[in-house]
């Protein structure tokens, strides 16, 4: 050691690298976890299969309560429609009767007709139609709607003319 007047100071040496060779140790990196005891392995697998039981009994219950969700809101909206589409007719009746008063064949009294065929086919099987056949419901509706709108753009235009 070299001596000053304070303070003793001892020379630097040169310091070997330990890349490679492990964190705080000189050989090899190891892990530093121990196993689990053998008498703990089947308590973690019961657990792990609790769980998973848990989760899968949880999506088949949401499932099961989803699809009645779904049903009602195909009917709410079937009805729905039917609503729309029959306020429409009543307001279509009065704009023909309007133009060309209660003479000819009555297109409105026919869709109403459908209508009515339609809200009875729903009470008598919509709880037992599948979601597709409540689509095809709704979606004849919306037809039917479609040509009666079609229907009062040419009597709008005859009125014109």
């Amino acid at each position: 050691m070299v001596e000053t007047d304070r303070v003793a100071v001892k020379p630097l040496s040169k310091r070997k690298s330990r890349a490679g060779l492990g964190f705080a140790r000189g050989g090899p990196a190891r892990a530093d976890c121990r196993a689990l005891p053998p008498a703990i392995v089947p308590a973690v697998n019961l657990v792990l299969l609790m769980f998973l039981t848990l989760v899968a009994a949880a999506a088949v219950i949401a499932a099961l309560l989803y699809r009645p969700l779904r049903r009602q809101r195909a009917v709410r909206e079937v009805l729905d429609a039917a609503d729309a589409l029959e306020a429409r007719l009543r307001t279509a009746r009065a704009e023909i009767e309007a133009v060309a008063g209660d003479e000819g064949r009555d297109p409105v009294g026919d869709a109403m007709r459908e209508m009515l065929r339609q809200r009875l086919w729903l009470r008598d099987h919509g709880r037992q139609a599948s979601l597709n056949q409540l689509g095809e419901v709704r979606a004849s509706i919306d037809a039917a709607r479609g040509r009666i709108e079609q229907q009062l753009v040419q009597i709008e235009q005859a009125r014109l003319n």
